[in-house]
């Protein structure tokens, strides 16, 4: 529910109770099965107040962890100068209860040194995230994207200087393919900084992570966590009845949903999809996310949300996460038509 700013917030007392935690890789460190990504919803242009009621509710319902990048808002940067308002404002007294994360790859500033994987923007980036939410070090930092002009070395340097500077606890990467997540992870273990988690796209209609990827990470221990699980929202009930004006497909932004993504072969595919949902007694989203979690790879999944409701249905989809093989079939058979 709504938190009074004016009042400390206490979260409740029961939030560790029905939140299902998972061992990432080989690692000491737990992550919850769901997780609250802040790329949308939480920049300079949204209700701070909504922002502080999601970030709140999530946490009392059993979410610790919390990603964000550099360029998370829009405007860039403003997601992380969110949530650093919100720390201050109670929750920063649970910090040793949370994962924060930050990213660096994508464009953030104008210039030849403003993005990519060089030494150079990984280490001001991460002085610049740590400013903007006000936080001593993140739990874990990320290189968002392999460089292919900077050399792996490199990049994968500046993560272990990042680390053993106490700018970040713990390092993962994220958009790498199976190859360079070989060749990173050998670097990184070299270093003495070992790599604990890959975060990739990964839903019912993108399963390009099982083309090889998903079998690196399990053979080498790392954790997984999937980002983009109900494909912006193809896989809920918002797209079934065709485009609503106030969501991702109609602004057709660049980074965002396209009209043309939201077509009639996928639509059909989702109805069957919702369809079977509802015989599991489950929304489609919930047992997207049930489906994505049923790799034992897959640590947690990254969820946005523009309200604490969505959270909350979210959450509940760890109620069935269990599928027979005949459920299993019917799913390939869908996605197959």
């Amino acid at each position: 529910m709504p938190k009074d700013i004016h009042l400390l917030p206490t979260p409740s007392a029961t939030r560790y109770d029905e939140m299902k935690y998972q061992r990432c890789g080989n690692s000491g460190i737990k992550l919850p099965a769901i997780s609250l990504g802040l790329w949308q919803n939480f920049g300079g242009v949204d209700s701070l107040e909504n922002a502080r009621t999601m970030l709140w509710d999530a946490f009392d319902a059993g979410i610790t962890h919390f990603d964000l990048a550099n360029n998370y808002g829009p405007p860039y940067g403003s997601a992380e100068k969110t949530f650093g308002i919100i720390l201050n404002q109670g929750l920063k007294n649970y910090r040793d209860e949370l994962i924060i994360s930050s990213k660096a790859g994508y464009d953030m500033w104008p210039g030849p040194y403003g993005e990519w994987g060089s030494r150079k923007y990984l280490i001001a980036s991460i002085d610049q995230s740590l400013k903007r939410t006000g936080l001593e070090y993140f739990d874990i930092f990320y290189s968002h994207r392999p460089d292919p002009e900077t050399p792996l070395e490199e990049t994968m340097a500046a993560l272990d200087h990042i680390v053993r500077s106490g700018r970040a606890l713990y390092i993962g990467i994220s958009n790498y393919n199976p190859q360079q997540t070989k060749d990173a992870i050998k670097i990184l273990r070299k270093l003495g900084t070992p790599c604990l988690i890959h975060q990739q796209r990964y839903n019912l209609f993108d399963r390009r992570a099982e083309k090889g990827l998903f079998e690196v990470l399990e053979k080498e221990k790392i954790g997984a966590i999937a980002f983009s699980p109900l494909a912006q929202g193809l896989l809920t009930n918002k797209y079934l009845e065709g485009i609503p004006e106030s969501s991702r497909a109609a602004r057709n932004e660049q980074i965002h949903l396209q009209k043309e993504d939201v077509n009639a072969t996928r639509v059909e595919k989702a109805s069957q999809l919702d369809n079977m949902a509802k015989e599991r007694g489950q929304s489609l989203a919930q047992m997207a996310l049930s489906w994505v979690l049923r790799q034992a790879v897959v640590t947690s999944v990254l969820i946005g949300a523009s309200r604490s409701s969505q959270i909350e249905e979210c959450v509940q989809s760890l109620d069935n996460l269990t599928f027979t093989s005949e459920e299993l079939m019917r799913i390939e058979d869908i996605l197959a038509e």
